[in-house]
């Protein structure tokens, strides 16, 4: 059995043995730290070998490493997702039937389903001001954005949804719209607009998403708004035009039935007045070109900086708060509801929508549907020939809110880099065979 002494002074370290040899004093300490060596122990005259444990004095070394954001060099352009196909889902479809059995079970034993906020209907108060900087971010990015347009040109196709920022529109053969037949697939650029860039996701307005379900006959009584203002009216943002009902008493549920939501509360009416409906103005991109006036050259660069920055704490801001606040899409085509379940309208025309009766088929939003980027391709010379189909392989993309900001004086986000290429020198046409 093993003894704890610690060595004192009179020893040595022999490295061709591989033990440490000499004359110790052994006491019985209190050791912070451990190391094994091998000994010879002398006690008046006879010596002692064995195997004795000793204290290291020496401080641990901190190994902590703050680890760096690594971006890799390149990434494959976003995939297109087929149209006669339903979106995967963002949960694996496993664990969503694994819940729905712990949700049967608890309900069929009568147990209630645990709730946490905000899935009881109650405030998160930590996400309150993360709602409020999200809010404010969308504002200046419409506004920053519509004075950039003023500024860098935007095309849009006519018959299909590509947009492209340059000078001119390019010569890629890629359109999938009506009758791109016989144009042989090349696009039919027109002058494009701020929701060509910020595609408008819009949401219902609901006073109380855990109330009655909108119905496709009472679809006209409520407002629609964007998806993102909803989401943060929600999670704590007061707007008295749009009123939102706050709980004190959570909603309590079995399985999927609510058995108490605290009574059904008529919704106020809102109050429109000519200050009301200018702050509204200013949440919508709706005429948002024709409300503000173009900057001067040397504040472009600025407010090309603004609204990148503008962008990514809106994209951070919805990424934090549908953490804890339902969002559902709809697997076939763009509508959003942000609610605990989607609502009854019969609006879907996409893939398979008569065999619903026109039904959205709902499932977790992600990111991407709520606040889409809206990937275009990234011109390294705007003032440039256009792109050509053969050289596509070189191209590479980024959202068009980044394409527009980069354009005017902006510097790219590092995490848009990798896909955006800037590290590929473009061939000509006739060296574009000779690359491997």
């Amino acid at each position: 059995m093993l003894q704890q002494f610690q060595a004192v002074s009179i020893a040595s370290w022999s490295p061709q043995r591989g033990v440490c040899t000499g004359i110790v004093e052994c006491k019985r300490p209190q050791l912070p730290a451990f190391k094994f060596g091998h000994e010879q122990l002398q006690t008046n005259v006879q010596k002692t070998s064995g195997t004795f444990l000793y204290a290291s004095r020496r401080p641990a070394q901190d190994r902590t490493i703050k680890k760096r954001e690594v971006h890799p060099q390149n990434v494959d352009l976003p995939p297109i997702l087929p149209k006669k196909k339903k979106k995967p889902y963002p949960i694996p479809l496993r664990k969503i039937q694994q819940a729905a059995r712990a949700d049967k079970k608890l309900a069929e034993m009568g147990i209630e389903k645990p709730l946490e906020p905000p899935k009881n209907g109650l405030l998160v108060p930590d996400l309150i001001p993360i709602a409020y900087e999200t809010l404010d971010a969308w504002k200046f990015l419409i506004k920053g954005l519509a004075q950039l347009l003023h500024i860098i040109p935007v095309y849009a196709c006519s018959e299909c949804s590509e947009i492209h920022v340059a000078q001119t529109g390019h010569d890629i053969q890629d359109c999938s719209g009506p009758n791109s037949g016989k144009r042989r697939s090349f696009h039919s650029w027109v002058k494009g607009s701020i929701n060509d860039v910020l595609l408008p996701i819009e949401s219902y307005h609901l006073y109380d998403p855990f109330g009655r379900r909108i119905k496709h006959e009472t679809r006209f009584n409520y407002d629609r708004i964007p998806a993102v203002v909803e989401l943060c009216i929600q999670a704590g943002v007061e707007i008295p035009e749009y009123p939102s009902r706050r709980r004190t008493k959570p909603v309590r549920m079995i399985g999927r039935k609510v058995i108490d939501q605290g009574g059904l509360v008529e919704e106020p009416e809102r109050c429109h007045s000519v200050g009301s409906t200018s702050l509204l103005v200013d949440l919508d991109t709706h005429g948002a070109i024709e409300r503000f006036s173009p900057p001067t050259e040397s504040e472009v660069p600025k407010i090309a900086q603004e609204t990148i920055d503008a962008y990514e704490k809106v994209r951070r801001g919805v990424k934090i708060l549908m953490r804890k606040y339902t969002v559902k899409a709809c697997g076939y085509c763009s509508e959003v509801h942000v609610g605990p379940w989607g609502h009854n309208a019969k609006l879907c025309g996409e893939f398979k929508h008569q065999w619903r009766d026109g039904k959205h088929g709902w499932q977790d939003a992600t990111v991407d549907e709520v606040f889409p980027p809206n990937y275009v391709w990234h011109v390294q010379d705007p003032k440039g020939p256009p792109l050509r189909g053969a050289l596509k392989r070189f191209y590479g993309k980024a959202p068009a809110v980044v394409e527009v900001c980069v354009q005017a004086g902006a510097r790219a986000p590092d995490k848009y880099k990798p896909m955006m290429r800037l590290d590929i020198v473009v061939p000509e046409s006739d060296e574009a065979g000779l690359v491997a």
